[in-house]
């Protein structure tokens, strides 16, 4: 993607789960002419892209080291287990911690939930990804635990999940390095955050330009002529 006329373009990093899609459509309508270029990154990668200048802002994952960051957190997601569509799990709304005592239970390095004393039973090995959990769970080798949006994203017909209703909660925030918070931050702070193109925070758009006053006319309209001497 070119840079706009302008010259300018807004770099957005986004971790997996995270869909950007509704607020690329907003900056498309209010800044038609710089381009938002989409940068999909694993979570534990966000924070440093944006320390090393590779983005201008990311949609992270919390918590995360927020020094020399401005971070506004935007949601909370659900928790889930992801399970085989035939497992007993599968047959309920929702289960608590306490039900996934003694199964085994996947824990992959890029795990996005802070724990402070793991669920189940560990499994046979630590996946690298969450992908890789996804199918390791698939093959019946444990359950997973994960936010909604992620068991979405590696969505399979062979497998279903269930809320797990005390675990902790993955939150998604946007964050931008705060000595870098230039006016086109300031605009997409202000899409993320649902104000209006005419807001007092961040550009509005340029207002057309003042037509000239048009002269006034004088009207003969209803105006006696003199009659002749």
């Amino acid at each position: 993607m070119t840079d706009g006329e302008s010259g300018e373009t807004f770099r957005l990093a986004y971790v997996p789960g995270v869909t950007p899609a509704k607020w690329a459509g907003i900056w498309a309508e209010r800044l038609p002419g710089v381009p938002l270029t989409l940068i999909t990154t694993p979570a534990a990668e966000a924070v440093p892209l944006l320390r090393d200048g590779g983005a201008d802002a990311g949609f992270v994952r919390l918590p995360i080291d927020r020094e020399g960051l401005s971070v506004i957190p935007l949601y909370v997601e659900t928790t889930v287990v992801l399970v085989p569509k035939d497992h007993e799990m599968a047959a309920v709304e929702e289960v608590s911690v306490p039900d996934l005592a003694g199964y085994d239970v996947l824990h992959p390095l890029d795990d996005t939930l802070e724990w402070t004393a793991r669920p189940g039973e560990p499994a046979f090995t630590r996946p690298a990804t969450t992908a890789e959990a996804v199918e390791l769970v698939a093959s019946g080798a444990g359950l997973l635990l994960v936010p909604q949006s992620l068991a979405r994203l590696h969505h399979r017909r062979d497998l279903t999940y269930r809320p797990v209703t005390d675990a902790p909660q993955s939150q998604v925030a946007l964050a931008w390095l705060a000595e870098a918070t230039t006016d086109l931050v300031e605009d997409f702070i202000g899409i993320v955050r649902g104000r209006t193109a005419n807001s007092s925070r961040g550009r509005a758009p340029t207002p057309p330009a003042k037509k000239p006053p048009r002269r006034a006319v004088p009207s003969n309209r209803g105006r006696k002529g003199r009659r002749p001497r």
